[in-house]
C-alpha cells in the first residue's frame, strides 16, 4: 500500500517565527502543548570535545525545530560516522547512525518508501566528500527531498587528525607529515556541479544565520545542500577564524541576499562584475557607488558558479548564505506518479508470479 503523504513537500508547520503547538487536548487537559528546544533534547551525555563547533549547530537545530513544527515522529536524522554523525543520539526524534558516507543512500532509500517523512543528513567533509562522495552527488541530481548538513572541519577528527578532502595543500597533519599535495575539494562547487536546487553555507560561529539558512533549506521542496564551516579546536584550530571572528569578519565575508548589492567591510566595499570575473571596489572614495554593485540572484546558476569560486580568490572576501535555488520536482515526487500511472495500466501487480515467472527451477534435495 503506498504509505500517506504527499511525495516532494516537506510537512508544514507554523509560519516562520511562530512555535508549533500540539492539537488541543493531546496533554489531557484541553489545552494546547506548545513544543521547545527541550523538547527535541535527548538524555544523552553529549560526547564531542569541549569547545567543539559541533555543540552550537545542535543547540541551533534544537531551537528551530519546535519553529518547524513537524511532529518528532515525522522527524529522522540520518547520520555516517565521524564526529559529526553522533547528532542522531542527541535529538529527540528518530534517527540512524549507519555507516561511513552511506547516509545519503539510507536517506533516498527512506525518502522513497516513506516521503511523509522529514529526513535530514548529518554528515563531515570526510564522510560525505570521500568515503560517500558518490552517494552524496547522486542524491543531489535527483534532488531527493532532504537537508544535508555538511560540518565542514578540514579535518578527520574521530580518528585524530588526518588530513580530509577539505584539507588545503600543504596541509600537515598525522598522515601528511610534509604537507598534503592534494587538491581539495569546495563542497559549494561540487554541489552546484552535481545539479543541485538548493546550494547554501553558513557557519557555527554565526547561530542567527545558520538558523535562518537552516530555516530556509527545510522549506525548500528538494535537495538542500549546506555547508557549514565547523571548528575542530583540538586537531584544526581556527581553520576558518578569518572569517568567523569580530575582528576580520566583516573584511574577509559577504553575505548574499538575493536581490540586494554585493557589499560587505561595513559597505565600505563592493564587488562588480568585471567580464566573467568579480572585482573589489572601493565604495568609500567616491569612485564608485553601490550601484555599481552586483545584485545577486539566487536564481541564477551562471552567477552563483562565479561566486562559488571566490572560496579560493584571496584578494575576494568568502560568501556566505544562499548561493543558488531553483525549483525542480524532487526525485520521490517523480518516483510516485511513475507507480501511480504503470498501476493504472497494469493493475497491483503480483509479487509471487513475478517471482516464479521466467526461466526459474526447483532446487533438489
Amino acid at each position: 500500500m503506498k504509505p500517506a503523504g504527499a511525495p516532494g513537500r516537506k510537512p508544514t508547520g507554523p509560519p516562520a517565527g511562530k512555535k508549533a503547538a500540539l492539537p488541543a487536548g493531546a496533554g489531557g487537559d484541553g489545552a494546547p502543548i506548545t513544543l521547545t528546544r527541550k523538547d527535541f533534547a535527548t538524555d544523552q551525555d553529549v560526547r564531542w570535545c569541549p569547545g567543539c563547533g559541533d555543540y552550537a549547530i545542535l543547540a541551533t537545530m534544537q531551537r528551530l525545530m519546535p519553529e518547524l513544527g513537524v511532529p518528532k515522529e515525522k522527524t529522522v536524522f540520518v547520520s555516517g560516522i565521524g564526529c559529526s554523525s553522533r547528532f542522531p543520539y542527541y535529538m529527540n526524534t528518530y534517527g540512524l547512525h549507519s555507516i561511513h558516507g552511506r547516509a545519503p543512500a539510507i536517506a533516498t532509500g527512506l525518502k522513497a518508501s516513506r516521503p511523509d517523512l522529514d529526513v535530514w543528513i548529518v554528515t563531515g567533509d570526510g564522510d560525505a566528500l570521500s568515503i560517500g562522495g558518490n552517494h552524496l552527488i547522486h542524491l543531489l541530481r535527483r534532488n531527493v527531498n532532504v537537508q544535508i548538513l555538511l560540518f565542514n572541519n578540514q579535518i578527520y577528527g574521530l580518528t585524530k587528525g588526518q588530513y580530509s578532502p577539505t584539507s588545503e595543500q600543504g596541509k600537515v597533519t598525522k598522515s601528511t607529515p610534509y604537507g598534503s599535495v592534494d587538491h581539495p575539494f569546495y563542497p559549494v562547487p561540487l554541489a552546484l556541479g552535481a545539479d543541485a536546487t538548493f546550494v547554501a553555507r553558513t557557519m557555527d560561529r554565526d547561530p542567527k544565520h545558520m538558523q535562518a539558512i537552516m530555516r530556509r533549506a527545510h522549506s525548500h521542496g528538494g535537495a538542500a545542500f549546506l555547508e557549514i564551516y565547523q571548528n575542530c579546536n583540538i586537531f584544526n584550530d581556527g581553520a576558518f577564524f578569518e572569517f568567523t571572528e569580530r575582528s576580520t569578519k566583516a573584511h574577509s565575508t559577504i553575505f548574499l541576499e538575493h536581490g540586494k548589492p554585493l557589499v560587505y567591510d561595513n559597505e565600505q566595499r563592493g564587488l562588480r562584475l568585471n567580464g566573467f570575473e568579480l572585482e573589489s571596489i572601493d565604495l568609500s572614495r567616491g569612485k564608485w557607488s553601490v550601484d555599481d554593485c552586483l545584485v545577486y540572484n539566487e536564481g541564477s546558476i551562471e552567477l552563483a558558479n562565479i561566486v562559488s569560486r571566490m572560496s579560493w580568490q584571496e584578494d575576494l572576501p568568502r560568501p556566505f548564505g544562499v548561493f543558488f535555488r531553483e525549483d525542480r520536482p524532487s526525485y520521490e515526487e517523480l518516483l510516485e506518479e511513475q507507480i501511480e500511472e504503470i498501476t493504472g495500466k497494469r493493475g497491483q501487480g503480483d509479487l509471487s508470479a513475478l517471482l516464479n515467472a521466467g526461466d526459474t527451477w526447483m532446487i533438489g534435495d
